[in-house]
This record gives C-alpha cells, structure tokens and sequence, in this order.
C-alpha cells in the first residue's frame, strides 16, 4: 500500500464492523470542532469534508460564535459547551481565538483583560486533567497586519482607517532595521510614518498585540508540557516585512525547542481547521498519507504569494506536516497528486481584477503557462492518480482561464479535490487536508464537495461578486459592499440571479443546483452562502 498504515497489533474484529441499522458516524466516532467564527467556510463546509467520511462533527450552537464583523462569540458559553460536549469523543479540533477573545476577528478589537485571557488559557489544562486520553488539537493566529485601512475592513480598530498605512509603513520598516538595517532615507521615512500616529492610537495597537503575544507565548508552554496534541499558529494577512512577522521571529525563537511533530507555525489561518480535522481522522485510523507536489511552470515553490511572507514550498510542506501527511519526490508512490497554479513570474493576482491595464486580468483569456498546466492535469488523471487542484494565480477567487478549459475538457469531475478561495495559503490548506482524505471518500461524496468549491471560488469569488460589486458601487452610499444593511435583500438576489446563470453555463445538472439559493450571512459581500 501507498500509505504507511500502523498495525498496533490483532484488533478485535468488532471494533471494524458495522452492524446491522448501526449509524455510520456513530460507528467512526465523535469529533468536536470549534470554529474561529460561524463563516460557512470555517465551519460547516470544512465539517462537512470528514462527515463525508462517516465521522459525526459536533459543532457549537451559532449563537456562541463570532457572527460578524461586530458580533464576538461568548468565550464562556463556548467553554461550557465544550466541557458538556467533549465526553465520548475521540478527538477535538478548537480555535484558541474562539475560546479566549470570542473569534477570530474579536482578538483584533478586544478589550479583554490579560487577567480573563490567563483564566481561559487554564481552562486548557483543565480539558486535557479531565480527558487524559483526548487528541486535542488547537489553532491560533497572530494578529495580522494590513497594508492600509482599505485593506482592513471593519476587522480592525476604527482609526486604522486613517492611520493604517502609516503603521504598517513604520513597523514594516521596523522588522526590516532588526534583520537587514536601513539606510538613512528609510530610517527617515521610518520615523515620517510613526510621528504621523497619535500616540494614543500606537499605545493602544501595541497594548493588544502584547498582549495576545503573551496570551500566545502561554499556549506554546503548554505545549511543551504535553496538554495540547499539536498546536498551529497561524500568520494571518501576512507580508515578508510586517508587524506579523516580526512577531513570528520573537515566537520563533520562543518555541525553537518544540518539534514539528507537536508545533508548526505558517501562513494563513482560515485553512487550519481543515487542515487539523484532517490530522484527527489520519491520527485515529493510524495512516500517514503520501502526496506528490507538482507546480505550474516558473517561479513555482519559489513564489511568495499575497498575504504571506513565505514561500509558497515552504507553506505547503508545513500544511502537509500538519495535516498529518508525508511528500514523496514520485507520483508513483503517492495516495493524492497535488498540482499547484501559479504565476510564471512568481506574481500573484486579484481574481476581481478583469479591467484593461491590469497587469494580471482575471478575464478569462488563457496565459502562456494555462495550456500546458492543463495538460499536467490531463496526464495525471489519465494515469488514474487522484488529482487535487491549489488554484492560487489570483488571491480571492479561481483562474478564470484554468477553470473554463478544465470545463471544456471535462476534467473538473475527474479531479478529487480543488480550492480557490480567499488568500493563496488558505486555498492550498484546504486542498491538501481535503485530498488527504479524497481516496477514502465515494466519488459522489467527492463530487459534492468539489460543487461547493465551484460555486464559491469559481462562480462566486471570481465572477458574481465582482460584477454585483460594481453594481453596489453605484449606490449613494459608499460603503455597501461592507455593509449592507437595507440593500441586502435585493443585493443576494441579484447574485442569487447571476449564480443560477453560471451555474446553467458551467455545471451539471445536479438535482436543485439550478435554484440555488444565495444568502450573506455576514451581512457584506465578501462571503456567501449557497442552498440547494
């Protein structure tokens, strides 16, 4: 066999049957999993990635989660819950965010005190004292670091609108004085940027990240004292020069003396709870699956994507540490091919970029390296290999002109596994602890999940919510695309329109996807929800 599968001896013979009108989850077994936020992608389309393979996933009530911009889940609830719902299962999978500053985009805002945050840190050690024998696997991340107030949405502090560029200019600067030096006109521009932030607002912004650094440093301790099974932490909106990833260079150091097999530390962070769920299942039935990497044609595992500071080789190898799987250098010993696409010139686009003039336009028209990636695609399904898709030559959507010729050449329901959603690193996490799973999957299990995919990142991401963007920018107030508000309901039935168009041009006719249903749980339109 391909996989490394480790016999701990004779097993009873029962332990593998499923008897008669028995549940086939109950007879895999009971995972918790508790999401960073009640996002579709960060809960119940990744849950529903292992129920494929027969395991129950207890999740928490929504209402306990992080629900929005501006809606913190209930860290107390959510640890109530969890120690009334942890008994009878094999493993757990939590987001430390949801269970120490109520989400993900609450440990941004937060103004919890470093006295709360130390309690729920114990409530750790309380979990593993009265489950010795739990698989407790946890993710984190460091606060991220966004380019401007632009890029910040309403997921940071209010006055990062103003003052964002200037600190994200000035602590870039300074991440690169520690390790390469300045010259004087970058040290100018250094203390340019900073004399142009009230004190008020650095005192604040640094406060916060302090402190969830040391709230971080706790959980590593932790780790070294064996209450978690494995811990990611996960750099979040990252940058080569960053505050992020200054930070990362301070926990680094901090955490040099735990192993790969209880720590990792990588882009990314929407991507972790997949990619841990994945571990669980390749953990409880002892396999250690083998995935062979190849990459489009140029920079390849060279290619510093958007939103990281790391190459692109470097993440994945950690993702599939992580996920509890192995690379091989042969496709011939692998259970799962993965074929990454990127940029010849190591670039990364913009899916919604599709306007004359943009350097990497998203229109469809195939580039120089499409042709021959298609091919890649073709040989190895062709040889029967299970194939799995990372599409990251643009962050927040699919390749227009990969997907429309995978399509013509009837390739995406031949493939296993596919992403192309948000950052570059969240869609190459979520393929590979999706196609670490896929050769245990029914094909029509496989076929479900690589739908949603389609919708999403192709038909969504890539396509509707640019055009329904330029829609809302007509309205008189700016900032709808954020904030919906009294618009939502015409806006979600405009997409709702758009997608049953692409949906009648680009994929089969399964039952009710015709009606699909389109809603905005988060009230703005960077993330949707599809029923059918």
């Amino acid at each position: 066999m391909k996989r490394i599968i480790m016999v701990l001896g004779m097993l009873v013979w029962g332990l593998f049957c499923v008897w008669p009108g028995q549940n086939v989850e109950a007879a895999k077994g009971k995972l918790v999993f508790i999401p960073q936020d009640n996002r579709p992608i960060s809960g119940e389309e990744t849950a529903e990635v292992v129920r494929s393979l027969g395991y129950e996933v207890v999740m928490p009530p929504e209402d306990y989660l992080n629900r929005g911009t501006n809606q913190p889940g209930d860290p107390d609830k959510l640890w109530q819950w969890t120690h009334e719902n942890i008994r009878g299962a094999k493993a757990a999978m939590v987001s430390a965010d949801a269970l120490l500053y109520g989400g993900l985009i609450n440990s941004r805002k937060h103004e919890i005190p470093e006295t709360t945050l130390d309690t729920r840190v114990q409530e750790f050690a309380r979990l593993r004292q009265e489950n010795p024998g739990l698989k407790l696997y946890v993710f984190s991340s460091l606060m991220r670091t966004p380019i401007d107030g632009a890029h910040a949405g309403d997921e940071e502090p209010a006055y990062y609108q103003q003052y964002g560029g200037d600190i994200f200019q000035a602590t870039s600067l300074q991440d690169k004085a520690e390790m390469q030096g300045l010259s004087s006109e970058e040290t100018a521009a250094m203390q340019q940027h900073k004399e142009a932030v009230p004190q008020a607002v650095w005192q604040d912004w640094k406060a916060r990240r302090q402190k969830n650094l040391a709230t971080t440093k706790k959980l590593l301790d932790l780790t070294r004292q064996g209450t978690f099974s494995y811990l990611v932490i996960g750099k979040d909106d990252n940058a080569p020069l960053s505050q992020t990833h200054r930070e990362s260079r301070q926990l680094a150091a901090y955490a040099k003396d735990i192993p790969e097999t209880k720590f990792q530390m990588l882009s990314g962070i929407d991507e972790f709870g997949m990619l841990l769920l994945s571990r669980a299942v390749n953990d409880l039935e002892h396999q250690i699956p083998f995935i062979y990497v190849r990459y489009n044609k140029g920079a390849g595992a060279n290619t510093v994507p958007s939103y990281s500071d790391n190459r692109i080789g470097d993440t994945i190898r950690a993702s599939v540490l992580v996920a509890g799987g192995m690379m091989v250098t042969q496709p011939e010993k692998a259970d799962f091919v993965l074929l990454v696409n990127t940029n010849k010139n190591g670039h990364t686009g913009e899916a919604n970029d599709v306007a004359p003039g943009v350097p990497l336009r998203n229109d469809g028209a195939p580039r120089n390296t499409t042709k021959g990636f298609v091919n890649l695609v073709t040989n190895y399904v062709d040889k029967g290999y299970a194939v799995g898709i990372a599409d990251i030559a643009f962050a927040n959507g699919a390749d227009n002109a990969l997907m429309n010729q995978l399509r013509d050449k009837d390739l995406l329901y031949k493939i296993r596994a596919y992403s192309g959603w948000n950052t570059p690193t969240n869609s190459t996490g979520f393929v590979i602890g999706t196609g670490l799973l896929a050769n245990r999957m029914e094909n029509d299990a496989c076929d479900r999940l690589l739908t949603r995919r389609y919708l999403e990142d192709w038909g969504y991401q890539a396509n509707v919510r640019t055009a329904v963007a330029d829609s809302v920018a007509l309205f008189r107030r700016n900032d709808v695309y954020e904030n919906l508000g009294d618009h939502e309901q015409g806006v979600s039935r405009r997409i709702t329109s758009l997608m049953r168009q692409f949906v009648y041009r680009n994929l089969p006719p399964y039952p009710g996807l015709d009606q699909v249903q389109v809603t905005l749980p988060w009230h703005r339109m960077f993330e949707a929800d599809f029923h059918y």
